[in-house]
């Protein structure tokens, strides 16, 4: 498991313990993926079946300037691994990536082979990290939207810090997708790598989507936390124009889960039953 420090690293942590099998988790102070003869010694010291790649550059906004940054951490890290898989026979590699690849102008849920076309730098910097692992056998990626958890900085903690100080609300209605819980994507992970590993599934590389069912927008997500808060804070819908940003959002990325239920059987909780779920962790 690299970037294990991130939301979803943690969540992974937290989960393995139900799990079978004997989980190595990393972060960059243990293991710089950017270094190849790094990675190499670490899999030859610590061999593995399944490689998970949380590690990412996801500062959406910074990237528009950290250009070199970004591609060093989202292209060069998958092309990395790629490398070190023809050293390793037999190593799987899972990869998570982004619905930011997508323009988001299709007003329906979309589906793996939909075109890409990002508009932001950081969509551009995932879907070159895709591209590292185009017909590479050995390889899943798994593309996700909206991750929040109980760690790190994201979005829902980010309304409750806001509502905790009676703080007044504008919100975003015209960015629509889906939510995910990171422990909810965890588990998907983690009972895919379970089956693979007790042979009651067989590995079928390629591009997947995973987020919680359901639609929404960040302000229907900003009013649920409030209204499981009970806040008195007024929470106000506007557009994305009032919000100028450095990178550009797609208006639509709902994810079609199809694929990935029917080839992997994981479950996918609808948004509202994760956001609570999290939110009695979190308070």
């Amino acid at each position: 498991m690299a970037g294990a420090s991130g939301q979803l690293g943690r969540e992974f942590k937290n989960l393995s313990p139900r799990y079978g099998e004997v989980y190595s988790f990393a972060d960059i102070e243990e293991l710089d993926l950017t270094n190849m003869d790094a990675l190499r010694a670490y899999l030859k010291e610590k061999p593995a079946d399944y490689i998970v790649n949380c590690a990412a550059y996801t500062h959406v906004d910074h990237a528009e300037e950290e250009r070199e940054k970004a591609m060093l951490l989202n292209r060069n890290i998958p092309a990395n691994l790629r490398e070190v898989l023809r050293d390793c026979p037999g190593t799987k590699l899972i990869h998570i990536s982004t619905d930011y690849v997508f323009e988001g102008t299709l007003a329906r849920p979309l589906k793996e082979e939909d075109p890409v076309s990002p508009l932001s730098f950081y969509g551009k910097s995932k879907l070159e990290g895709e591209r590292m692992l185009h017909d590479c056998e050995d390889a899943l990626i798994i593309r996700t939207s909206w991750l929040y958890s109980i760690f790190g900085r994201n979005f829902v903690k980010g309304i409750i810090n806001r509502l905790d100080r009676h703080e007044d609300l504008r919100i975003v209605y015209d960015q629509v997708g889906t939510p995910t819980y990171a422990g909810d994507l965890a588990k998907a992970i983690m009972k895919i790598v379970s089956d693979l590993a007790s042979g009651r599934s067989v590995f079928v590389p390629g591009i997947f989507h995973y987020s919680n069912e359901g639609v929404c927008s960040w302000y229907d997500l900003g009013m649920e936390i409030a209204q499981h808060l009970k806040s008195k804070s007024r929470i106000e819908a506007v557009r994305s124009r009032e919000f100028p940003t450095p990178a550009r959002r797609p208006a639509y990325t709902v994810l079609d889960k199809a694929k990935i239920k029917e080839v992997y059987g994981v479950e996918v909780p609808y948004w509202r039953d994760s956001l609570h779920h999290c939110l009695k962790k979190l308070l």
